[in-house]
């Protein structure tokens, strides 16, 4: 997922996507345990995408508590 998707999305849906992901990446590990992938670069590709969506909901937070505290 790239950061541009990730900023049009909105807070609600930013927070589902990264329950969603969280899933994903635990399911790739299981069953890349279970029986080795192909392409292990999936793993780390969703953890980076885990990652842009935490930042940016981190971003969102920050610009918040700044409005707030004017």
């Amino acid at each position: 997922m790239k950061q541009e998707v990730i900023r049009e999305l909105g807070m609600a849906d930013l927070v589902d996507r990264l329950e969603e992901e969280k899933k994903h990446l635990t399911r790739l590990r299981l069953n890349h345990v279970v029986s080795p992938m192909d392409n292990p670069h999936h793993i780390s590709e969703n953890k980076k995408t885990i990652a842009r969506l935490k930042t940016e909901l981190r971003k969102r937070q920050m610009e918040e508590e700044k409005n707030q505290n004017k």
